[in-house]
């Protein structure tokens, strides 16, 4: 298997079905965790070698608590990505946080309930650092991406994961709204820490589709699909400018993320 993909991108909002892709093919890849969501499709995009992954399958067929999140990782690694891009919806816990708005969460406060966030197994301890949970190098490069194309984006924010697939009642997301959080989504844990943990950088782009009930406006599917798609030419924008403009050689410390973290 070739090893020399250097980007990967979940979710794939906008490039994926673009057809932007050179030389693209689809990659079936086995895991010691079993399948991913789905196969892999990996291109040339700009001169950088890309791979793209719909963490929800490519029909949107597995809610967010029965992705195989170890799985997914754990191919883009085998694939040699070194660099994640993870595009997601939210809901919002602040009302300047519209529907429509981009967030570069730079924290998260974990509420799953039975996600393997971890590839700690018998015999290997893994205790990783997850103090900022996210590349800085990787964040750098999308907020000079947003900042040239005029995109705003909330920085600095902090994204609640539920374990879903259900959305919060008003009790619980009047809660985290006292945590100080800004967004709240189902996909973000445990993603990122096991990013982290295959020593891959990983940003998050999330697009806020709606308020969560705690502004009194219940949600519905319908209704985060709708936003969502109006949105995709926003987040496409993005990604096409930000894959050129990713460093080659990481300066960040993402590549050395286990050289304290075992025992």
């Amino acid at each position: 298997m070739e090893k020399d993909v250097e980007i990967g991108i979940f979710g794939g909002t906008g490039i994926y079905d673009s057809g932007l892709l050179e030389d693209a093919k689809e990659v079936d890849i086995d895991t010691p965790y079993g399948k991913p969501s789905d196969t892999i499709t990996v291109g040339t995009f700009k001169g950088r070698k890309i791979a793209f992954l719909p963490r929800h399958g490519k029909k949107h067929t597995i809610p967010p608590h029965m992705i195989n999140f170890k799985a997914n990782i754990w191919a883009f690694k085998e694939l040699g990505v070194t660099r994640i891009i993870a595009p997601s919806a939210v809901g919002s816990l602040k009302e300047e946080l519209a529907p429509g708005h981009f967030v570069l969460p730079t924290q998260f406060l974990d509420f799953t309930k039975s996600r393997d966030g971890s590839f700690s197994e018998d015999g290997r301890v893994i205790h990783i650092s997850v103090a900022d949970p996210f590349c800085p190098e990787l964040q750098s490069s999308i907020t000079k991406v947003t900042d040239s194309l005029d995109i705003h984006i909330h920085k600095d924010c902090t994204y609640v994961c539920i374990e879903g697939p259900r959305f919060s009642t008003k009790a619980e997301s009047k809660f985290y709204r006292t945590t100080g959080a800004d967004i709240i989504g189902m996909t973000l844990v445990p993603e990122c820490q096991l990013a982290r943990e295959a020593q891959i950088c990983y940003a998050s782009i999330s697009t806020v589709t709606d308020y969560d009930v705690w502004a009194e406006k219940p949600v519905t599917a319908k209704e985060v699909l709708e936003t969502l798609s109006k949105n995709v030419e926003g987040t496409k924008k993005i990604l096409t400018e930000l894959i050129e403009k990713i460093p080659k050689d990481r300066s960040c410390s993402c590549a050395k993320a286990l050289e304290e973290a075992e025992f």
